[in-house]
């Protein structure tokens, strides 16, 4: 595996951006920037060889930092929503920033995606590692979170996650990256097939109702391989999907296994991507909120559906439902999940 870096642009501050490139025989590359720790690239070929970068996101610095749509970021401390921004913990109502309508999402004004990462080179990759200090975005503890990268010769790219705490607290890390195996157009002819039988489904400001509903006979059923956009388009007020897919998808398995969330394959160009995790849930976003007017890679206009996000996660507001799996992390527990996107071309 070639592991190497350069830099990426300089902060406000002058503090300098690092971009790490890993690339391996298959002729797959991922550049990572510790800024977020984006992944800015993931450039794969097609049936016929050609070379594509199937991530939406930006050129330069300056589009990360002026144009945030969270592109390949980490996301924390928590990732998604948390109703009202509030949460109680151990008798303590904590009040975190509202900055999505009337909620809090990805860990509000300045998360994880808007920090700087101290980064080194590792032999298949790049660990990033930051102390996230008690208080931060109001949230209780230090928090010292680590993330790793690697890639290997059978085109799979593996995020670790790990964290620990001084203090009660809690913690839900993902990557978003939008993903367009056609590098271009939109995801509506992307075949996705989730290995979920259920999800949560969601009131008007997106945040889950507490109920855990079947998925069989529905718009969200792609229990097997179904376009995208196959079913985008169908007014349901009660499933909320009219302006396209934004759910939590529970996944079959236990918390902690390793094992298949997702598939997408673009028919086109026949790349495919397979998603695996240890987490409970995966979101599923359908990029229905780009409308055109974020201008990205090569100077291309994000339009609608133009990338789709698949982000393996703890459920949406979590510390607010007592029967969702617990994003509480204690000083004497350890924080890990692992997530691998594994990449073929048919």
């Amino acid at each position: 595996m070639k592991v190497s870096s350069g830099t990426f642009g300089t902060m406000c501050d002058g503090e300098e951006v690092r971009i790490f490139s890993l690339a391996n025989d298959q002729a797959m590359e991922v550049r990572i920037i510790n800024y977020g720790g984006i992944i800015a690239s993931i450039i794969l070929p097609d049936r016929a060889g050609k070379l594509d970068d199937v991530v939406l996101g930006h050129d330069s610095l300056e589009g990360y930092l002026d144009r945030s749509r969270y592109f390949g970021a980490l996301i924390g401390r928590y990732a998604n929503r948390i109703a009202r921004g509030r949460f109680t913990l151990d008798g303590v109502e904590y009040q975190l920033a509202i900055n999505n309508g009337k909620n809090h999402l990805h860990g509000g004004v300045k998360g994880f995606d808007k920090v700087l990462w101290r980064a080194r080179e590792i032999d298949d990759g790049v660990q990033l590692n930051y102390l996230s200090k008690d208080g931060e975005e109001h949230y209780p503890g230090n928090v010292n979170a680590t993330v790793t990268y690697r890639l290997n010769d059978a085109n799979e790219l593996r995020l670790d996650y790990y964290a620990d705490t001084d203090r009660d607290t809690i913690i839900n890390l993902t990557n978003h990256s939008y993903f367009n195996l056609g590098s271009s157009g939109t995801v509506l002819n992307h075949e996705l097939q989730i290995e979920a039988d259920a999800f949560t489904p969601i009131d008007e400001t997106l945040i889950p109702t507490g109920e855990i509903r079947k998925i069989k006979e529905t718009a969200m059923d792609f229990t097997s391989p179904t376009a995208i956009g196959a079913r985008i388009a169908n007014v349901d007020d009660q499933l909320r999907i009219a302006s396209g897919y934004d759910h939590n998808f529970v996944l079959r398995g236990d918390l902690g296994e390793l094992r298949t969330a997702a598939r997408v394959y673009e028919p086109q160009t026949g790349r495919g991507m397979e998603v695996f995790t240890t987490q409970p849930g995966m979101q599923f976003y359908s990029g229905s909120y780009l409308d055109g007017t974020l201008v990205g890679k090569s100077g291309r206009a994000y339009t609608k559906n133009s990338g789709c996000c698949l982000e393996p996660q703890h459920f949406p507001d979590s510390p607010n439902q007592p029967h969702f799996p617990s994003t509480v992390l204690r000083p004497d527990e350890k924080y890990h999940h692992t997530t691998i996107y594994r990449f073929s071309v048919e």
